[in-house]
């Protein structure tokens, strides 16, 4: 793999979010570490979920909506295949949170192998 496959891995993750959730987030960065794709993601809300954001119970639903959604979206098969295919390694697990305040998020993908950079 090469840094081109973090960014592969990068543009699945955003197109994902964007079919998912109704965009995908402005900035992506992932980097892969021993048997982690770590994915950092900024400018992921969407302007309602910001006008929600004027109410304390706005900021408890955007949160609560967002992060059991995401969850859900990582426990299809399809979505989970697709990751594993690019990384040839299967996913053992997956965390995922967001910061609605600073609306940057972080999906750390673990997989059953390390995932080695080679170059081409």
């Amino acid at each position: 793999m090469t840094k081109n496959t973090e960014h592969q891995f990068s543009m699945l993750v955003r197109e994902l979010r964007k079919e998912y959730v109704g965009n995908g987030p402005k900035e992506i960065t992932t980097r892969f570490i021993d048997s982690w794709a770590i994915s950092e993601m900024k400018g992921n809300l969407t302007n309602i979920e910001k006008f929600m954001m004027n109410s304390e119970e706005g900021k408890r639903m955007v949160n609560e909506a967002r992060t059991e959604f995401v969850k859900k979206i990582y426990q299809s098969s399809d979505v989970l295949a697709k990751f594993e295919e690019l990384v040839q390694a299967k996913i053992v697990r997956v965390f995922s949170d967001i910061n609605i305040e600073e609306d940057i998020a972080m999906t750390i993908f673990v997989f059953d192998k390390p995932l080695k950079l080679r170059s081409k």
